[in-house]
């Protein structure tokens, strides 16, 4: 698959952003990464991304809380929230909001991928 989109990888942990981007490049996608909801937040002028790829568990304002103010911004973003937490209420919020798609990490690089390509033919 080589789309050329780009991609926003948001998550505290860096190697989990290391490891995501590394895995999105090698699908053909451009990947930005931050390391916090703010830190995107304050850098989403360029480029603009196609989809989004956010943890919910990170300091300060927390995936959930950014999958809040980027539908209230830009309603048609399609967003992946992944988790390390098998949390039903977390996953009801994320499907209720919008999301493409919840991943419980660990999750197959397959997954992922599938859900990017329902998301970026969603857009």
């Amino acid at each position: 698959m080589s789309s050329n989109a780009t991609v926003a990888v948001i998550d505290d942990d860096l190697s989990v952003r290391r490891s995501l981007a590394r895995l999105l490049a090698s699908a053909g996608y451009e990947v930005v990464t931050c390391s916090s909801a703010e830190e995107f937040l304050a850098t989403s002028g360029t480029p603009r991304p196609a989809c989004l790829v956010t943890d919910v568990r990170m300091p300060g304002m927390t995936g959930l809380d950014l999958l809040d103010e980027l539908r209230a911004r830009e309603p048609s973003l399609p967003i992946i929230v992944l988790s390390g937490d098998a949390d039903a209420g977390a996953a009801a919020y994320v499907h209720a909001a919008g999301a493409v798609r919840f991943l419980l990490k660990p999750f197959a690089s397959e997954d992922l991928l599938g859900a990017l390509a329902e998301a970026l033919e969603s857009r």
